[in-house]
């Protein structure tokens, strides 16, 4: 089930395609999608890896925009604040332990996602 990718090229875009969720801090609003679907485009067709793994980052920053879209409405009743730092640092430390991972040329696939690309 779990394969691990020799080629250096293939591992370097695969873990970019993770490590550009992180343009959400360029563009807040939606950067977290925006840079790796760029990603994805591009190499999405050049190496199966980067196509199975922008897949995976794009359901994962689609469901956390979801999830962080209803932390911000909740900051209104008092608990959204929580909510956004818990899952701000959860995001953060997720994001970097799928780029560490396909660095290493093993697929990473993210807890808690909802799978709208498959």
């Amino acid at each position: 089930m779990y394969r691990i990718i020799d080629d250096p090229n293939e591992r370097q875009w695969g873990m970019l395609v993770h490590i550009a969720a992180l343009a959400t801090f360029i563009l807040p609003i939606a950067g977290n999608i925006i840079g790796p679907l760029i990603v994805y485009l591009m190499k999405k067709d050049e190496y199966d890896f980067v196509n199975e793994q922008g897949k995976e980052v794009l359901n994962f920053q689609i469901t956390w925009s979801i999830i962080f879209f209803i932390s911000v409405i909740l900051i209104f009743v008092g608990i959204g604040v929580l909510m956004l730092i818990g899952f701000g640092i959860a995001w953060l430390v997720l994001v970097i332990v799928g780029a560490v991972s396909a660095s290493n040329g093993t697929a990473y696939y993210y807890p808690f996602t909802i799978r709208f690309l498959q």
